[in-house]
């Protein structure tokens, strides 16, 4: 059965190589086929220079060169486009998706299910980030109806008409795990060991970390339908405090209206309406950009010597 190893790249040129030899080791030790397609997400220092001798020296290796970085989960749909094994497996290229918990997933897919996502008990990363990949976790099983049991990691294997379905996908806002939940429900966790990076830094900072989870935008109503009912809640809480002081007012003509509490009602009330209005800029926004063909990313160059 051939595998396909779709790997985004970005500032990698130290572990890539060491990431492609330890895992073409573990899949063919286990009797699977292989490819893999790295695909450099824009890095600028010798990352596709050895995608390129990767290449050269198996023809089973894709190298993939985007023009501009265009963030990890649009790599990665580069990166489907070009598999054609009937498993695709995602995993990064800093060592934390180790490259020997990779057969792991490859050999639960055959209970049947669709899609295999890591989980791990033990996470090797900064506290905050924990923090907030635990938010993201909840946000998005609230905002688009995830399962409860199911943990959704980078670390993925899929099958063919899976990949087939996810690759429909036109919008220049990918959420590959979005993506996959909206293909199947038969999807399960298997887990494995977390390992620490093997060097350098994560690629995210807040500013990324913010725009991957507004990606969540794409694939549900739930925060429009929040904004229309927090306005209809305030809009009663106003009449009725409307009708409340006009009946005390006419009980006690000297009584005397606040202006701070009238300020601040005005004040949080013009908060909410601007910050559903930039709610709502961004859907059209997000459309208008889909609308006008917004590339998911630009290839600058592939190597393909299958």
């Amino acid at each position: 059965m051939l595998v396909s190893v779709v790997i985004p790249c970005y500032y990698s040129e130290k572990m890539i190589a060491t990431v492609v030899a330890q895992t073409r080791e573990e899949i063919t030790k286990a009797g699977y086929e292989y490819e893999f397609i790295l695909v450099n997400d824009g890095s600028t220092d010798g990352t596709f220079k050895v995608i390129s001798e990767l290449c050269a020296e198996d023809s089973h290796v894709v190298g993939i060169n985007c023009a501009k970085n265009s963030g990890q989960h649009n790599a990665i749909m580069a990166g489907l486009r070009q598999a054609q094994g009937e498993l695709v497996l995602i995993m990064d290229d800093d060592m934390q998706t180790h490259p020997s918990q990779c057969v792991k997933l490859l050999d639960a897919m055959e209970g049947g299910s669709d899609v295999i996502f890591a989980s791990w008990p033990e996470h090797k990363q900064a506290w905050w980030r924990e923090l907030g990949s635990k938010f993201t976790v909840w946000s998005m099983r609230v905002l688009t109806d995830r399962p409860k049991e199911i943990y959704a990691s980078n670390f993925i294997v899929l099958r063919r008409h899976i990949r087939d379905e996810v690759v429909r996908y036109q919008g220049p806002y990918v959420y590959i795990q979005g993506l996959l939940f909206r293909a199947t429900a038969n999807i399960k966790n298997v887990e494995v060991t977390h390992f620490e990076r093997a060097q350098g830094t994560s690629g995210y900072n807040l500013k990324s970390l913010i725009r991957l989870w507004s990606t969540v935008l794409n694939f549900s109503m739930m925060p429009l339908r929040f904004a229309a009912v927090v306005g209809a809640v305030l809009g009663a809480i106003g009449i009725v405090s409307a009708i409340a002081i006009a009946v005390m007012r006419l009980l006690d003509p000297s009584m005397q209206t606040g202006w701070p509490s009238l300020m601040a009602t005005i004040l949080t009330c013009s908060g909410l309406i601007i910050m559903f209005l930039g709610l709502i800029g961004e859907y059209l926004g997000r459309v208008f950009m889909t609308i006008n063909n917004a590339p998911q990313y630009v290839l600058k160059e592939t190597i393909d010597n299958r």
